[in-house]
């Protein structure tokens, strides 16, 4: 397995528990919140998704779907283009109030256009230096493994919530 066989498979199954925690939920369900503050499902999915689209953007020196594919306007969320949901107060974590379809267009649109590039890296291309503002400067790999890491924590948080629901 090549390292990016290996960060493309991470990936590929951040993407099957996006589908299954998204699976036949409205936007109730989605804005759900646990407890007053807590994240919500529909705003930990497009978090994921916007990390996920922003940093393999940039790293791959492409355009992000979000801007591309118009997903910017089509979600119709209050947020600058660029917005990631980093630092997100509880009250635009609730303004995420997003159908799971348009969602889960957007998390698949993002997985499609980045997979093939992260599945063709090899061991070279991951010392490449892609973030120079931190010390150490960080490399395509760290970046990578950040961004699957990020992903997994926040499709599993998704999930949690996803489980607490009718209960």
């Amino acid at each position: 397995m090549t390292p990016g066989e290996l960060l493309a498979d991470s990936l590929d199954r951040v993407a099957e528990h996006v589908e299954a925690v998204l699976d036949g939920l409205d936007v109730e369900a989605l804005t759900h919140r646990p407890e007053p503050g807590a994240n919500t499902i529909g705003w930990l999915v497009w978090h994921l998704t916007r990390v996920y689209d922003d940093h393999v953007a940039a790293a791959a020196g492409r355009e992000q779907v979000h801007v591309a594919s118009g997903y910017a306007e089509r979600l119709g969320l209050p947020f600058d283009a660029a917005d990631t949901g980093f630092g997100h107060s509880s009250d635009e974590v609730a303004a995420v109030r997003v159908p799971a379809d348009l969602l889960g267009d957007y998390f698949r649109e993002v997985h499609r256009a980045m997979r093939p590039w992260v599945h063709g890296l090899d061991a070279a291309d991951l010392d490449r230096v892609v973030d120079e503002r931190w010390d150490p400067p960080v490399t395509l790999g760290v970046r990578l493994v950040s961004v699957a890491d990020d992903c997994a924590q926040h499709a599993g948080q998704a999930a949690y919530v996803r489980g607490l629901l009718g209960r």
